[in-house]
């Protein structure tokens, strides 16, 4: 296809945006501004390529976004919550939270500082009855003695580590936990590999919650955070991504 564009850069992909055609390409996870998410819609639907794909860069910008896309991965009961009305209507539907603890993330809050611990969702809501709640909200039963695991995988590379904090919930290395490395199973690969499939994901940091049954969930993915607790390096991490951007394009010449 003649005079095919790829952008790398968000200030080529922001001159080039209302031109762009099928057969284009948009290379890189772009740092979009709040509202700017339409346009991969739009691009989408005209036709352009995207590295990573654009369904992948939208679920990385929002929480509500991965819990209404990926749930099935989550901890069952996990629901977005963007009125009390939605609170009202959890208290209702859903026997997985009960009247237990549940777990509440504020939509683009990072290193574990919007996440709360609630007795219950009827305290929850009781609250939001009295005053405004920072909607959306993600709410998700508390597994009190889940471990809490992150993997990192891009191509054929893969590594999994435990998070560790005896004195709070939020096992985040930021607020005080440790780490340790742990054997990533073929159990364990698989899981991460078909939550990534789903959100089509080509690379991922992925936050999980193994129960005590063994069960694995999701908490989180990401494309790029803290590695604090990893062998893999930024720099390396980076090279990597790099490699598979490289390789993307390969293809796209070749199409």
């Amino acid at each position: 296809m003649p005079n095919r564009l790829i952008t790398r850069t968000i200030t080529e992909f922001r001159r080039h945006y209302r031109s762009l055609k099928p057969g284009d390409a948009v290379l890189g996870l772009l740092p979009l501004k709040d509202g700017e998410e339409v346009k991969l819609l739009d691009l989408v639907g005209r036709g352009v390529a995207f590295f990573p794909p654009a369904l992948a860069q939208m679920l990385v910008r929002s929480k509500a976004a991965q819990a209404e896309v990926l749930g099935e991965f989550m901890v069952p009961g996990t629901f977005t919550a963007y009125s009390l009305p939605d609170l009202a209507r959890g208290l209702g539907e859903s026997r997985s939270l009960g009247d237990g603890p549940v777990i509440t993330k504020r939509d683009q809050a990072h290193l574990g500082l919007g996440v709360s611990l609630w007795p219950s969702l009827e305290v929850l809501y009781s609250l939001g009855g009295l005053q405004g709640l920072p909607y959306p909200l993600v709410v998700q039963p508390f597994l009190p003695e889940a471990r809490d695991l992150r993997v990192v995988v891009l191509g054929d590379y893969a590594e999994a580590y435990e998070r560790l904090n005896p004195h709070s919930f939020r096992k985040n290395l930021f607020q005080g936990g440790s780490s340790k490395a742990v054997d990533l199973t073929p159990e364990l690969l698989d899981f991460c590999r078909r939550v990534m499939a789903r959100g089509r994901f080509p690379y991922a940091i992925l936050d999980l919650l193994a129960s005590g049954a063994g069960e694995l969930y999701l908490s989180e993915i990401s494309m790029k955070g803290g590695l604090t607790g990893a062998r893999l390096g930024q720099g390396e991490f980076r090279e990597r991504v790099r490699e598979l951007e490289e390789e993307f394009v390969r293809q796209w010449e070749s199409s």
